[in-house]
């Protein structure tokens, strides 16, 4: 679990939210903030390893920080929603993944900036409302 003071700033921010404050929603946000790509509802179920509720309250937990705008959820292209929070380095806007055609692995790539005319651009686009995702073979793959 995060450093004593991690989690006051967790409890804040989930508060802040307009959400209520509890240990489920806390370690969720916490594993979030702390993973280095997006995790799917198992995965979060998986390293909470039932130490702060059962996976239906996990789920809950992760629907809930998506509304209250703390998290982004994605569906990568496999029909599995995977969640991030979103943290300082991510910003509010949705930034592109990569994903391995190969392993199936995920890594969050840096912001890019598509250069579109104004008058061209669906509204989705200037809304951030697209996910942008990149695919191919990772390096560890043959």
């Amino acid at each position: 679990m995060a450093h004593r003071d991690d989690v006051a700033a967790l409890r804040a921010l989930v508060k802040g939210a307009g959400l209520r404050v509890t240990a489920s929603r806390v370690a969720v946000l916490g594993l979030l903030r702390a993973a280095a790509q997006p995790l799917s509802h198992g995965e979060v179920a998986d390293r909470l390893t039932d130490a702060v509720a059962d996976r239906a309250t996990i789920y809950r937990n992760l629907v809930d920080l998506v509304e209250a705008g703390l998290a982004h959820r994605s569906d990568l292209g496999d029909h599995v929603w995977r969640f991030e929070a979103v943290a300082a380095g991510h910003g509010a806007d949705h930034h592109p993944h990569f994903i391995c055609t190969s392993c199936g692995a995920v890594e969050c790539l840096p912001e890019v900036e598509l250069a579109l005319p104004r008058s061209r651009t669906p509204r989705a686009l200037r809304r951030n409302q697209v996910e942008i995702q990149v695919r191919g073979r990772c390096d560890t793959c043959p």
